[in-house]
């Protein structure tokens, strides 16, 4: 049997990126065992997908920190005897351990001086490509051609009964509209104002009669008690009180969700939630949403140079430029679709 291991990226939304050349490998080898390893705090992004027949854990942090717990985890990819590994990191690290761990097929970006460290060191791309395609491209190795670009994202019965039973608890029955506001992001430029959040929620309460929940992580909860008080309606707060996976059913049920750039942003459109997707400096190009759902991206020319990383930006005028009434308009659009 084929036993085919890839070493994936940490973050959730590049996770998610990540799934359309896991399908892909599965339809190309279709009897092959297939291992991801993953870092905890996304191994959720990866559970319950089908194409996977085992996910290893890499605690960096934690069991596999320093050069013990290293020795450890290469032994144990080695004792598993895969025969080629796809290396989605970057890091020489990663491909460090793959090699050690002795698996003979080691497919990779040239990167970091790790050439030597591999058996298929992949050019990196000539121009900028959406990250689907970035891991998609390593894929050609494994004579893999034209394959599905959406990303997928797995829950359970569970965790659509989870998010039901706090919904009813709150009030939100099965036949109210409810939009889902995300207004998080891991850098603050990437965030459109908390008072746009706001005014937009009691904006759409003037059109049509639906509720609101804000959706997030729990460092987002200042963030969302913020938006609350200036907001005529009360919402429900969701943030921090529950997995990504009960969180994402929530998504699932929303008739709306209005998200920035973010990885939540991302799990609504891979479980087919309409959603409005705010961009400011982070460009469509490279990170945007891809997925067979109905979803729009909004963002405006501001003259600044995009994809934008200067964190330490204090005008984020590309974020202003999203104007409440610009993002009402097409809410209500894709609303009625």
């Amino acid at each position: 049997m084929e036993k085919i291991l890839l070493v994936n990226v940490n973050w959730l939304g590049d996770v998610l990126f990540s799934t359309p050349l896991i399908r892909a490998i599965r339809q190309r080898f279709p009897g092959a065992h297939i291992a991801c390893v993953i870092v905890p705090r996304v191994r959720a992004i990866l559970e319950l997908n089908p194409n996977i027949n085992e996910i290893i854990i890499y605690d960096e942090d934690g069991a596999h920190k320093g050069p013990l717990g290293k020795l450890r985890f290469i032994l144990d990819l080695r004792s598993k005897k895969f025969g080629t590994a796809l290396i989605l990191h970057r890091s020489l690290t990663r491909a460090l351990l793959v090699f050690l761990a002795g698996i003979p097929k080691r497919i990779g970006y040239r990167t970091k001086k790790r050439s030597f460290l591999l058996t298929s060191a992949i050019d990196l791309p000539g121009e900028e490509l959406h990250r689907v395609d970035w891991f998609l491209k390593l894929g050609e190795a494994l004579a893999i051609t034209r394959p599905a670009r959406d990303y997928e994202f797995f829950i359970s019965k569970k965790d659509r009964e989870a998010a039901r039973a706090f919904l009813a608890k709150e009030g939100v029955k099965d036949f109210d509209v409810l939009i889902a506001l995300n207004p998080g992001g891991n850098w603050d430029p990437k965030r459109w104002p908390a008072e746009n959040f706001a005014k937009l929620a009691d904006s759409l309460v003037e059109k049509i009669d639906a509720k609101f929940i804000i959706t997030g992580a729990k460092k987002d909860l200042a963030l969302a008690d913020n938006i609350a008080s200036m907001m005529k309606q009360r919402p429900v707060i969701a943030c921090g009180r529950f997995t990504l996976k009960e969180s994402a059913a929530i998504l699932e049920r929303a008739n709306l969700v209005i998200a920035n750039d973010s990885g939540p942003m991302h799990m609504a459109v891979a479980v087919g939630a309409k959603t409005v997707a705010l961009f400011g400096p982070t460009s469509p190009e490279i990170t945007g949403p891809i997925g067979k759902g109905s979803f729009t991206v909004l963002q405006k020319a501001t003259g600044c140079v995009i994809p934008c990383y200067n964190l330490a930006c204090g005008d984020y005028r590309c974020m202003k430029a999203l104007t409440v009434d610009y993002v009402l308009t097409e809410a209500l659009k894709l609303l009625k679709r």
